[in-house]
C-alpha cells in the first residue's frame, strides 16, 4: 500500500512539474507555490507548523499563525520549483552576487589549496547559494538525506547534482566521499536545522532543539572554515549572504552560534524557514 502510495505522489509530482515546464520560472514558482500551500493546509503539517510557531511565538493571534503557515506552505514549493529546475535556477543565479564578510575567507580558503565548509538550513531559496559560489570557482558538493519515497528520490538529487560536485547521501559511504573530499581541498554544504536523534541539545529560538554537531566536528579536525550562508528573499529580490565564519570552539558553542545566526533569519523573515519539520521533537 505505501508503495503505491509512492508512486502516486511521484507521478502526480511529475504531471505537475511537466504542465508547468513551458511557463517562465517566477510562474513555475507561484503556481507551484499554490499547489503546496493547499497541500499543507490539508495535511498534518499544518498541525505541526502551527505547534511549532505556538511553541515560538505562544502570543501570535491564531488568525496571524494561519496566514503564516499559509506562507510558509508557498515558499516551500517556491524553493522545490527552482531545486526541481535546478538548470533554470543555475540561469538566473547568474545575476546574483554574492555578498557579506565569509566570500573573502571561501576565497582565502581556495588559494590556500583547504577545504570549506557552508553551514545553512532549509530557509530562503537555499540551493542558490551553491550556484553563486560555483560561478565564483568555489564548486560546492552537498551533503544530503535520501527521500523515503524512492519514486521521488531521482527527481530531487537529479536537481541538486546541477548545483555542484559531489552530491552524497547521509551515511558512512556518503561520509567517506565527504571526507576524502574536505581533505583533497574540497567545499561542502550542510543543512543543519533538523532534528538528529543524537545530536546536542542546544537552544534554536528560545527552546532546546537536538542539533547536529557533525559541522563543527568537521571544520575542527580538518582545520577548515565552517562559513553560514543564506538565501533570503527581501523587497522583492533574493540575496546571497555569506556571513562570517564561526569562530573555533567546542563543537557545542560553534554550532550554537550557528543555530543563533540562523533563528537571527527567521525572526526577520519567519515565512521563509521551513516550519513543516519538527524541528523540536521532544521539546514540543
Amino acid at each position: 500500500m505505501r508503495d503505491l502510495s509512492y508512486r502516486i505522489q511521484a507521478w502526480a509530482l511529475r504531471g505537475l512539474l511537466a504542465a508547468v515546464a513551458w511557463l517562465p520560472l517566477a510562474r513555475r514558482r507561484a503556481i507551484v507555490g499554490c499547489v503546496t500551500e493547499a497541500l499543507v493546509r490539508a495535511s498534518p503539517l499544518r498541525r505541526r507548523a502551527e505547534r511549532n510557531l505556538g511553541l515560538v511565538w505562544p502570543d501570535m493571534a491564531p488568525a496571524v499563525r494561519a496566514r503564516l503557515v499559509a506562507r510558509v506552505g508557498r515558499n516551500a514549493g517556491r524553493t522545490l520549483t527552482g531545486i526541481w529546475f535546478n538548470g533554470d535556477l543555475a540561469r538566473e543565479a547568474e545575476g546574483l552576487a554574492a555578498e557579506g564578510p565569509g566570500l573573502s575567507a571561501l576565497r582565502a580558503a581556495k588559494s590556500e589549496g583547504r577545504g570549506a565548509l557552508i553551514v545553512s538550513g532549509h530557509f530562503g531559496e537555499w540551493e542558490a547559494i551553491r550556484h553563486v559560489l560555483r560561478r565564483e570557482g568555489m564548486e560546492t558538493g552537498a551533503l544530503y538525506r535520501p527521500n523515503n519515497n524512492p519514486y521521488y528520490e531521482p527527481i530531487f538529487r537529479a536537481g541538486i547534482e546541477l548545483g555542484g560536485q559531489p552530491i552524497v547521501p547521509k551515511g558512512p559511504g556518503g561520509m567517506r566521499v565527504m571526507l576524502k573530499h574536505l581533505r583533497g581541498g574540497g567545499f561542502m554544504a550542510i543543512l543543519a536545522d533538523q532534528h538528529i536523534r543524537d545530536g546536542a541539545v542546544l537552544g534554536f529560538l528560545g527552546h532546546p532543539a537536538t542539533t547536529t554537531l557533525s559541522p563543527a566536528e568537521l571544520a575542527l579536525r580538518y582545520g577548515v572554515p565552517l562559513v553560514p550562508a543564506f538565501a533570503p528573499w527581501e523587497d522583492g529580490r533574493r540575496r546571497i549572504v555569506i556571513e562570517a565564519p564561526i569562530p573555533e570552539g567546542t563543537p557545542e558553542e560553534m554550532m550554537a552560534a550557528f543555530n543563533a545566526r540562523l533563528g537571527a533569519w527567521v525572526e526577520r523573515h519567519p515565512s521563509q524557514w521551513h516550519w513543516l519539520h519538527d524541528r523540536w521533537k521532544r521539546y514540543n
